[in-house]
């Protein structure tokens, strides 16, 4: 895997696992009972998006590890995954 596929790879999965960790811990206004006058019930209080950001790049450094580690040591490469598409399909 060279440079820029590996940091290709790296920030779809960062994408991938940030949107998936959006949702741990919201608590709507409604919830908390601390409405803002003109606002959403369902708005957040607080999205704590930096421990976010955080925790999706530990876990995204982790799962790039073991997709890198496959595709260098594993038994299939990037040559292996055919598209499609194409002459060879």
């Amino acid at each position: 895997m060279g440079i820029v596929s590996g940091v290709v790879t790296y920030l779809l999965i960062w994408w991938v696992v940030f949107f998936m960790v959006l949702p741990l811990g919201v608590r709507g206004q409604w919830e908390d009972a601390d409405m803002v006058a003109g606002t959403e019930p369902g708005a957040p209080v607080s999205a704590h998006l930096g421990k976010k950001a955080l925790l999706a790049t530990a876990v995204a450094a982790a799962l790039w590890l073991a997709v890198f580690l496959l595709i260098t040591f594993g038994p299939f490469s990037l040559e292996d995954l055919k598209a499609p598409w194409g002459p060879n399909a």
